[in-house]
């Protein structure tokens, strides 16, 4: 099922099909962090009102912005 990485679950696991930004400066900020086409992400933690959202991708932890996880598409 396609949905945003800002929409998974505590602990819930994905693939990431996609950045679906038109800024290229995110862009290049999340493929230059790892986060590329076929990786496994894991929701780790997410602040009460869901921002900023701490993710598990290629072994280590990485924190965005609600509106930077809303920008990449995974298969859940």
């Amino acid at each position: 099922m396609e949905m945003v990485l800002s929409d998974l679950k505590l602990n819930q696991k994905a693939k990431i099909k996609k950045i679906a930004s038109t800024d290229s400066v995110l862009t290049r900020k999340l493929l230059s962090m790892g986060v590329l086409k076929g990786v496994e992400v894991v929701v780790t933690k997410k602040s009460v009102l869901g921002d900023p959202i701490e993710i598990t991708i290629r072994g280590y932890n990485l924190s965005l912005r609600k509106d930077e996880a809303y920008q990449i598409v995974v298969d859940a």
